[in-house]
């Protein structure tokens, strides 16, 4: 049986694993982003408040006197910025707006100061990004307020070299989110699709002949589909009993009518008298019958072509029912005194097939010999069973196949060139062919040593 090719529109289940993999990407560069930067914000905080602690150690340590202002860095102002890395550290103090120590080229505030709150931002120095911290405290020096500013810069590699080692164990977390969500996916995807696969393979189990309709449990997005199947079924089922119903009353209603006309026929060439009238009934007799066969043949034809989708096997012995057979062409044979050669096992040969199919196929090979043999000719039946399979040959007398491939001869509507005198429609081995094509077996045609044709069939038993 040819298996139909479908028009495909692409795999469901790999757009939903393709859907959930980008889904679960942006999810892991989101999660990415999110640690980085708070990873990021959680450094710079942590870093700004060691800085601003040093630059508020160093203005508390400032004292006023007549003189001046006493500056006193303490050391652990700079021993709390050595603690975090290798980083530079700059410092500035202003008093009254004139630097009186450190850097005078490092970046003042853009804004005014809040006291001893330390105002933090980042500028460009000397080739560096630095973070920068500066607070302001009045002293008295002599007996007026003196306004002093304290600003300390320190550059960021640490607190770089800490984000870099944050956003790596981030990306890590990242891959790792993402590989354990991409075999997520994949169960996910196969779990989602089970319902179907199982859906399919309950209805692929099913044998042609039956209809009956589909009762497997699926979610509730599949009912449409399984309740549209059914419907299907049900429509293909009523079609099928109509086919056969057509089939049964087609072949009652045109071969009766063509029964009745031979007779009349007969009827009239027995009473006629006139030899151009009763030449002309002949015709018009041998018109009937080969009308009769051919439509026979059609029905017949169709028949098997239903009923091998509705087989009915059943246990069958092969040696009786070829006997059966043989014997129902007996009367038809003995009056072209046409002999049976019968060679058939004692032992029943079992196999399990369609009795109707295999009657049409064993009628339509004798029927064949008989038609096709010479008057006075021999047919020779022999069934004999060959490992598991059962070899069933039918030999004529007859005229052979004239050089015809047993491909050629079995076609539709297809004659050998050396029968047109006699009647037939060229259905009976595409019969046979496709009888024995239903239950797994082979057919072929040979010449027979001496004159005529064989027809060998090879069925499975079991």
């Amino acid at each position: 049986m040819k298996r139909l090719r479908l028009a495909s529109s692409g795999s469901i289940r790999q757009r939903l694993i393709l859907q959930l993999l980008v889904l679960v990407a942006v999810l892991s560069w989101v999660l990415y982003l999110s640690i980085r930067t708070v990873a990021g914000s959680a450094v710079e905080t942590t870093q700004d408040a060691i800085l601003g602690s040093a630059t508020i150690a160093i203005a508390e340590e400032l004292r006023g006197g007549v003189d001046g202002v006493a500056i006193d860095i303490p050391y652990t102002a700079f021993s709390m910025l050595g603690a975090t890395g290798e980083d530079r550290v700059f410092y500035r103090i202003l008093v009254d707006g004139a630097t009186v120590t450190g850097y005078e080229d490092l970046p003042l505030a853009d804004q005014p100061l809040g006291g001893l709150s330390p105002f933090f931002y980042t500028r460009e120095y000397q080739s560096d990004t630095v973070r920068i911290a500066a607070v302001e405290r009045s002293v008295i020096v002599g007996s007026r307020p003196v306004r002093v500013e304290v600003i300390v810069a320190q550059t960021r590699s640490a607190q770089d070299a800490i984000v870099a080692q944050m956003a790596n164990r981030a990306a890590t977390l990242g891959l790792g989110f993402f590989a354990i969500a991409a075999l997520l996916s994949l169960l996910t995807a196969r779990s989602v699709l089970q319902p179907v696969n199982n859906l399919a393979e309950a209805v692929g189990r099913r044998g042609p002949q039956d209809l009956r309709p589909v009762e497997w449990p699926v979610p509730s997005e599949l009912a449409p589909l399984v309740a549209a199947l059914n419907q299907f079924i049900a429509r293909l089922s009523g079609a099928l009993i109509r086919t056969e119903t057509f089939i049964a009353e087609a072949a009652h209603h045109i071969r009766t009518p063509l029964a009745t006309l031979r007779a009349q026929a007969e009827i009239a060439l027995r009473q006629s008298q006139d030899e151009a009238a009763r030449a002309a009934i002949r015709g018009m007799i041998r018109s009937v019958d080969d009308s009769a066969r051919s439509v026979g043949q059609l029905l017949d034809h169709a028949a098997v072509v239903y009923r091998t989708d509705q087989r009915t096997d059943e246990e069958i012995d092969l040696a009786a029912l070829t006997r059966d057979m043989v014997a129902v062409f007996g009367p038809a044979a003995e009056l072209r005194d046409i002999g049976f050669e019968l060679s058939l096992p004692d032992e029943p040969v079992t196999m399990t097939a369609d009795r109707l199919l295999l009657e049409s196929a064993i009628r339509n090979l004798l029927d064949n010999a008989v038609k096709y043999s010479a008057l006075e000719g021999l047919i020779s039946v022999s069934l004999e069973v060959e490992g598991d399979q059962a070899r069933l040959t039918v030999c004529d007398s007859g005229r052979g196949l004239s050089g015809a491939k047993s491909a050629t001869l079995t076609g539709r509507f297809r004659r050998g060139e050396n029968v047109s005198d006699v009647i037939g429609s060229g259905l009976g081995l595409t019969i046979v062919r496709e009888v024995v094509a239903a239950h797994g077996g082979d057919f072929r045609l040979t010449e027979r040593e001496g004159g005529g044709a064989c027809a060998n069939l090879s069925l499975p038993l079991g």
